[in-house]
């Protein structure tokens, strides 16, 4: 049973606040929740840890898109089949985890952030402007291979998907990075909705926890979506560019702790 002044359960709920936050503007709000739950609960099985995660993280996000979609002129000619494509492949990405250790690719994940590092430094009006690049089947179909991608990355692997959303969707969609932020919630949403359907029936979830974070959660996305509304792009530009550097810092120790 958790109690309510339990420091544990505090400690859990300010990590799910600042994910939230975090999470609602540039993506990456993973990289808070996760490690606070293992923390938390070293115990328990991973599966239960991540089912929770994403209990709570999915209702934040979803809570971030209404905000978005509510503000900005959604682009769901290229969401749509980006999410739905998402959803399908976060299921093989998942599958794929039993055969090919996540090892093996941490280096190539390092290398694609130091790259959408430098390509975001260098370009200074990177993701400024909103300029769709792409229409008619064209969208379609660079959007259901951008969803693919990431869901089977998120559904493999998970770290920085929210963060790898934007920069493609501002490289080769051409939107900025306020629009970008926005549809790469609705893509989140589609490939936390993914995992979910396999976490919960099978009871890998602490539901009363879950609920717990969940809140914080929301609380923690309606700050962050503020302010990304509130400043827009050049502010998301700046947020971005920090989790990237977070990030690399991460993937760097980890690949050269595996060795």
């Amino acid at each position: 049973m958790i109690e309510v002044l339990d420091p544990v359960l505090l400690t859990l709920v300010v990590a799910a606040f600042l994910a939230g936050a975090v999470d609602s503007v540039v993506g990456g709000g993973g990289l808070i929740q996760i490690p606070a739950l293992f923390a938390a609960y070293p115990g328990e099985s991973a599966a239960t840890l991540f089912g929770t995660n994403k209990s709570a993280s999915v209702v934040g996000t979803a809570n971030a898109t209404w905000r978005y979609a509510r503000q900005v002129a959604m682009p769901w000619r290229t969401i749509l089949p980006a999410a739905s494509s998402a959803f399908f492949f976060a299921y093989i990405g998942a599958a794929v985890v039993a055969w090919l250790p996540k090892e093996s690719v941490r280096p190539l994940i390092l290398f694609l952030l130091i790259f959408a590092a430098v390509y975001t430094l260098k370009k200074k009006d990177f993701g400024q402007s909103h300029v769709p690049a792409h229409g008619g089947h064209r969208e379609l179909i660079y959007a259901t291979l951008l969803g693919g991608v990431i869901g089977f990355y998120d559904g493999f692997f998970g770290p920085g998907t929210g963060s790898f959303l934007i920069f493609l969707f501002v490289r080769f969609f051409g939107f900025d990075f306020l629009h970008a932020s926005a549809s790469a919630k609705v893509v989140n949403v589609a490939t936390n909705l993914a995992a979910l359907s396999y976490f919960l029936p099978n009871g890998y979830v602490l539901p009363l926890l879950a609920a717990a974070m969940a809140v914080a959660n929301v609380s923690g996305s309606m700050a962050g979506t503020w302010l990304a509304l509130k400043h827009g792009s050049g502010f998301i530009r700046k947020v971005f560019l920090v989790m990237l550097g977070v990030l690399i810092v991460k993937f760097a120790w980890d690949t050269l702790a595996a060795w």
